[in-house]
């Protein structure tokens, strides 16, 4: 028997060759449909269930037959597993045969790239469900972030996941927008730390991270979903875009669109944004995929393109790569303007040049390349429910306590309210039970979440009342957890949000408030238990902070938790009973008396309390606040010298003692202060934190070196400027509680500062 000679291997499938000859072979020999294939996802399944986008139900599947469709090839799949409860096994088993299918079907056997929503963890049936991004910033932890970012890129390769549309890099502006409960802080140090270590994780296993919302999502006027923003060049440069910068060097390869408009101009149809910055000032040479339906939101909503094919346009020069999720204007409408010449074929070949990279580089073009299904698939392994317990714990601030706190065993509680026997209760909207569960109600969560009022159970004699629904309630209702916490020791009052999609909810995508007091009936419920005379303890479950100036001196304690995921009625109960000593710090602050408009600590003088205001924008429990059972003591603050050179670096060090009998922690946080520059600076603003453990008895010196880069700001001229001068460094344990203040006088020229400045402190190995 004779073997017969292969055929010659096409020059896209050298290995050995490098990829943008590879790419540019390819592309050679693609008509302009196949071309175009490779720029748009397909959902399949789009009409099933409910919303889950923004006018997702406008919108129909293209037009093609799915043989047309694979025929020409297909840049990238929509939501396999993230549309309906699959089985991971047959989803993955589904997944190969349609990867297959595609492959066999084009002419240059090129798969498709599948995304996914990851922002809690996979979006998939059965996944674990880890803590909100609220959680993370909370956490003040980036190794551990990283660590479920890892966690998280891992579960994704099992299940043929190419690319994760998170982590969201919006900096919180207005507690009102609905989507506080996706961004991790309201500071932008903080969340491109935190933000930074979740794409590290992720991008360490091989899977993209995909960096949302650019930019400037966050500050919508009046906190409304997809209204305007009308922020300035400087508010942009110095507070909305430092996360996006750092999380770009972390190694993040692709990055959404947001769907708003800044001064009228759409950031899906805007090449300054797109281009101009995030290409030639960023260097950024991965792939820009639009945020859901943006492409077409440009006729639709904005009203700046006159119809599909103007939309398709406007948006690939901006450089809109990837139309996600369908191809409902890079497909027939982009192919028909290029065909009538008004789209230049070179801008779809440049997008279609960053899009086959980047499938290069996951191997996607390879001649050996084929989908691979594990005969078992488990996606809650007793690891990640330990990572995401773990994460939970650290994240839970104790906002407030009396002395209550901690609860000892075998008292009589009274736990009551909406949230507290809820197990959604535990989770945010982009959680796989909240997005799309719902829309099922007849399949199981897929995986364990406990209550707390499971939780408190296993360690107390307890007794339940609802009291209210999150919204609305009857009179009687409250009148009987009224009874319940009357003849109880102490109440445990679990109120807050529950997540949902586009008015589904109080919090979450699309559920914008009006103000910021408890919704529904909570504080009525809430001034009912207060009535009894009974210790109140509150317990929040919230997607945002609320105002609680009205009750805060009548309550025993405050306990909080932004959405904790599956394990975190484990990690509150710990923190009531104390098995836990709470270590979580704010990354929103709360608002203060009748606070209902947009206001952060990271405010210029004229923008905090001040007698030329009625309103006083004071918080209640301050950025980077949070208790302890075992309070650290505050040994010694000493910089390295009173001078700072502006081109170079200054040494802090912080001795810290454990004087208590149980292990604790701090957050170092480090402000700085700029007296006098060229614009309205905030009065102070975080440029280095870190977590120290510390165990009984224990003392521990934190060394942290700051590079006068971290001082930088937007000048009048729009340049990044590091100015000598006097400047003072305050170092504490909130942004309102400040243990030492350190001044100092940066000497040296004034120097400009790029993309590549330094962004980040160092910390000494024993710190």
């Amino acid at each position: 028997m004779t073997t017969q000679p292969s055929a010659s291997p096409q020059p896209w499938h050298d290995t050995a060759a490098e990829p943008v000859e590879r790419v540019r072979a390819l592309m050679a020999r693609m008509t302009l449909r196949e071309k175009l294939g490779q720029l748009y996802g397909i959902w399949v399944g789009i009409d099933s269930g409910g919303e889950m986008a923004p006018h997702q139900h406008d919108f129909a599947e293209a037009a093609l037959g799915w043989d047309d469709l694979v025929r020409h090839g297909i840049g990238q799949l929509t939501r396999v597993y993230g549309t309906r409860p699959v089985d991971p096994v047959i989803g993955a088993h589904s997944l190969a045969r349609t990867q297959r299918e595609i492959i066999g079907s084009n002419r240059f056997g090129i798969p498709a790239l599948v995304h996914e929503e990851i922002l809690t963890g996979l979006a998939a049936w059965q996944a674990t469900v880890y803590p909100s991004p609220l959680c993370w910033g909370a956490s003040f932890d980036p190794e551990l972030v990283r660590r479920m970012g890892a966690r998280i890129g891992g579960t994704m390769r099992k299940l043929g996941v190419h690319q994760g549309l998170a982590p969201v890099l919006d900096v919180a502006r207005d507690l009102r927008w609905g989507r506080i409960e996706e961004t991790i802080a309201e500071d932008p140090y903080l969340v491109g730390t935190i933000g930074g270590a979740y794409v590290a994780g992720l991008e360490s296993m091989g899977v993209i991270a995909t960096l949302k919302h650019f930019a400037g999502y966050s500050a919508s006027r009046a906190g409304r979903n997809l209204a305007p923003v009308s922020v300035g060049p400087r508010e942009l440069a110095d507070v909305l875009l430092p996360p996006f910068e750092m999380a770009l060097r972390a190694g993040a390869r692709s990055v959404m669109n947001s769907y708003a408009d800044n001064d009228g101009a759409p950031a899906a149809g805007d090449p300054t944004l797109l281009t101009d910055l995030l290409r030639d000032t960023y260097g950024f040479t991965g792939t820009v995929v639009a945020d859901y339906f943006s492409v077409s939101f440009l006729y639709k909503l904005h009203g700046v393109a006159a119809d599909r094919g103007d939309a398709a346009g406007q948006a690939l020069s901006a450089g809109i790569d990837v139309e996600l999720p369908t191809m409902d204007c890079y497909g027939e409408p982009l192919l028909a303007a290029v065909e009538a010449g008004t789209v230049g074929t070179a801008t779809v070949d440049r997008a279609l040049e960053r899009v086959l990279l980047q499938k290069c580089e996951l191997g996607l073009l390879d001649p050996d390349w084929a989908p691979e299904v594990p005969d078992e698939i488990e996606l809650d392994e007793p690891e990640s429910r330990a990572l995401a317990r773990e994460l939970a714990e650290r994240s839970i601030v104790l906002l407030h306590n009396d002395g209550t706190l901690p609860l000892a065993p075998g008292r009589r509680i009274a736990v009551v309210g909406p949230r507290a026997d809820e197990p959604g209760a535990m989770l945010g909207c982009y959680s796989f039970p909240m997005h799309v569960g719902v829309h099922h109600p007849d399949i199981p969560f897929g995986v364990s979440v406990p209550t707390v009022l499971d939780a408190l159970q296993a360690d107390h004699e307890v007794t339940f009342a609802v009291g209210c629904p999150v919204l609305g309630g009857e009179d009687t209702d409250i009148a009987a957890a009224v009874e319940a916490a009357r003849n109880a020791e102490v109440c445990v009052a679990v109120l807050g949000d529950r997540a949902g999609l586009f008015g589904a909810g109080t919090s979450g995508e699309g559920c914008d408030a009006a103000d910021l007091k408890l919704p529904g009936r909570q504080e009525e419920l809430l001034e009912a238990l207060l009535s009894t005379g009974t210790p109140v303890v509150l317990v929040l479950l919230c997607g945002r902070p609320y105002e609680l100036s009205r009750q805060v001196d009548r309550l025993a304690a405050i306990v909080c938790g932004f959405y904790p995921g599956e394990e975190g009625a484990a990690a509150l109960a710990g923190v009531l009973s104390g098995r836990i000593n709470p270590s979580g710090r704010l990354p929103v602050g709360f608002p203060g008396e009748t606070a209902s408009y947009p206001s952060t600590y990271l405010t210029a003088k004229l923008g905090q309390r001040s007698e030329v205001s009625t309103i006083d924008p004071t918080p209640l429990f301050p950025f980077g606040h949070g208790l302890s059972y075992a309070p650290v003591t505050w040994v010694g603050v000493e910089m390295s010298a009173p001078s700072w050179p502006t081109d170079g670096s200054c040494r802090i060090q912080v001795t810290l003692r454990n004087d208590t009998d149980r292990a604790t922690s701090e957050v170092v946080q480090i402000y700085l202060h700029d007296p006098v520059a060229e614009v309205a600076r905030p009065v102070q603003q975080l440029i280095a934190a870190k977590r120290v453990e510390l165990a009984p008895g224990e003392t521990e010196v934190v060394g942290i070196g700051l590079h006068a880069d971290l001082t930088s700001y937007t000048g009048r001229a729009g340049k990044r400027l590091v100015e000598p001068g006097d400047v003072e460094l305050r170092v504490g344990t909130s942004s309102a509680r400040i243990v030492t203040t350190l001044p100092c006088t940066m000497t040296g020229p004034r120097r400009e500062v790029g993309f590549d400045r330094v962004s980040a402190p160092v910390f000494d190995a024993a710190g």
